[in-house]
């Protein structure tokens, strides 16, 4: 098999293997749910709902002033036109025509104000809620999946918002309106022109289940181009430097041509709505006219009741073409809402407990104590690893790939818990703090620095947001930033874009070393800190280093020796097991694991 036919395949496994969809009947519980959200703009919703009312009311008037017209006025019993009487039935309906439009323009006014405040309400209620999840729940969704719920599937409620509750409101109190006039001037007539209604919800129903899988077949597609967008661009870099341009179109035109497709089925599927109600009030309308002609020549109605009964016929389909529109909506809602209530009813695997306490200032004496941990059931990350560092000791954590070393500062910051053991700050158990006071006192510097969009100054402060401009300077002197930020353009205003490509790997470095500093920490993590910046670089910090550690608790991971061998204890890892513990030059005698480590470092230099 060629390549290409490979990547083919491999392409369309990807795209059809995707979620499974909720085999589950229209959730009422569900929907009252989401309805929720208007619940705190009830008092804003009374005149719009008042307008309403007015505005339906008007509607069902109108078309009693026609049959009052004709049987008064243009065809009376004795055969005399009145235009006086015409005149001012004529007058009566434009005022109700100006109370109408005044009415709803009141009401697509307002309800769209609301409504834009309740899918604002929304999104922020989700978004609030995913920074609180934990590392678990990224470690297995991609940050485009992420990103469709917080826009796409809250966005797709805004016509439900904006317009749709009230107006399925006004649409049944219309509807309930005209079936009592049908039915109280006429009970025959009436009867027989809504005896096609029963038909048509028999044919609609049949289409409900079917169009709701099908809106969420359009949301988990679009969820998988919106992932698959997300990851071509920020590897864009490896996707050019390998040339696989080419591939990577044909791989998303691919998913392009699938969600086309869902979306065709769904819209398809959707519209078939129109022609059902389009038929069913066309035989109604039939029925009236013949019906209708049969008891005006038994003398039974008048012309302007049968002229009358057309016009509500008119208006009572227009409101059932607007509901079966509306169901085709709440499908769509539906579909949305479950993914988005599917992330907010996901807990955070590290919780705080019902008890836990503000950590109050720390000394920054930490306790690993026999901990065992494991991403992945049955595969430990951890053995039963104890620690015990003192406040203002600095920690080396050494050894190879998937040693445990990212893993314990993992723990130490409570991104994951333990599955036994405990980690202890000052002799408290960090699960019985908050986890805000936990983190707001632990600093952590990686090797892949994150810098946002923004100016420099605004980075820097991202560690201490009321830093004032003159911490801001003293930070980035310290750890020797000052100098390359003044070269900059606009000095410390200069405006880095995501990921502050405009910066080198160095200088990106030194900025979190600055904001680690502003923000103050008691104890002090430092992931590869040093690992992306040149040796030239690396002199420059390494007294700044003295100043950032000095009075605090740190941990280091890295393999440079300039990095650790002035460190107080240095605890070498394999496989999640502490093998070797001691300062450089106990363990470098030793001639044991960590003195094999730092001559295979010579080897390569």
């Amino acid at each position: 098999m060629s390549a290409k036919a490979k990547s083919t395949n491999k392409n369309e496994r990807f795209i059809y293997q995707d979620d499974e969809l909720i085999e589950k009947p229209f959730n009422w519980a569900q929907l009252r749910r989401l309805f929720m959200y208007m619940k705190p703009y009830k008092k804003q919703l009374m005149p719009v709902i008042f307008m309403m009312l007015l505005g339906t009311a008007t509607r069902l008037g109108i078309p009693a002033l026609v049959i009052l017209a004709i049987d008064t006025a243009i065809a009376p019993e004795n055969g005399e036109t009145s235009v006086q009487n015409l005149l001012l039935i004529a007058g009566l309906m434009l005022f109700l025509y100006i109370i109408q439009w005044a009415s709803n323009t009141y009401r697509i006014k307002y309800t769209n104000i609301i409504g834009q405040k309740v899918i604002y309400d929304l999104r922020s209620h989700l978004f609030q809620h995913i920074q609180k999840l934990s590392f678990r729940f990224y470690d297995k969704r991609p940050a485009g999946s992420v990103l469709v719920r917080v826009t796409n599937d809250v966005n797709a409620l805004q016509d439900l918002f904006t317009n749709g509750v009230v107006n399925l409101l006004m649409d049944c109190v219309q509807l309930v309106g005209i079936v009592i006039i049908l039915l109280a001037w006429n009970f025959k007539l009436g009867l027989a022109v809504m005896i096609t209604v029963p038909l048509m919800f028999l044919v609609s129903t049949t289409l409900r289940k079917r169009i709701r899988f099908a809106w969420q077949d359009v949301r988990i597609k679009q969820s998988r181009i919106n992932s698959h967008l997300n990851e071509s661009i920020q590897g864009m870099k490896v996707t050019q430097a390998y040339v696989q341009e080419k591939d990577n179109m044909g791989f998303f035109n691919q998913m392009n041509f699938v969600n086309v497709k869902s979306w065709n089925k769904a819209s398809a599927l959707n519209q078939s709505f129109g022609p059902v109600i389009e038929i069913t009030a066309a035989l109604g309308t039939f029925i009236l006219f013949w019906y209708g002609s049969h008891l005006i020549q038994q003398e039974a109605i008048t012309i302007g009741l049968l002229v009358g009964y057309a016009n509500y016929i008119g208006n009572f389909w227009e409101p059932i073409n607007r509901l079966g529109q509306m169901y085709s909506q709440l499908l769509i809602a539906m579909a949305s809402s479950e993914r988005i209530f599917e992330f907010i009813d996901e807990d955070p695997t590290v919780g705080e407990a019902g008890h836990a306490k503000p950590l109050g200032s720390i000394k920054g004496n930490v306790t690993f104590d026999h901990i065992v941990f494991e991403y992945e059931k049955g595969r430990p990350a951890l053995k039963n690893v104890t620690i015990d560092v003192k406040a203002g000791q600095s920690i080396a954590l050494v050894g190879h790939t998937g040693s445990g070393k990212s893993t314990i500062i993992n723990l130490l910051c409570r991104f994951y818990d333990p599955v036994e053991g405990r980690v202890l700050i000052d002799g408290i158990d960090i699960r019985d703090v908050t986890i805000e006071s936990l983190r707001s006192q632990v600093g952590i510097v990686l090797q892949d620095t994150f810098i946002f969009s923004g100016s420099i100054r605004d980075n820097i402060r991202y560690g201490k947001l009321n830093a004032t401009d003159d911490e801001i300077v003293k930070a980035a002197q310290a750890v020797g930033a000052h100098d390359f930020i003044m070269n900059l353009p606009d000095g410390y205003d200069t405006q880095v874009e995501e990921r502050g490509n405009v910066l080198s790997m160095g200088q990106r470095q030194l900025l979190s070393f600055a904001r680690a500093l502003l923000a103050d920490p008691r104890i002090l993590i430092l992931d590869e800190a040093t690992a992306s910046i040149d040796t030239e670089t690396e002199l420059k910090i390494q007294e700044a280093l003295k100043k950032l550690l000095a009075g605090r608790t740190s941990f280091m991971i890295a393999h440079r020796l300039s990095t650790i061998r002035h460190a107080d204890e240095i605890i070498v890892l394999d496989h999640g097991k502490i093998v070797e513990q001691g300062n450089h030059n106990a363990l470098i005698a030793k001639k044991g694991v960590y003195n094999g480590l730092i001559e295979a470092q010579y080897r390569f230099i």
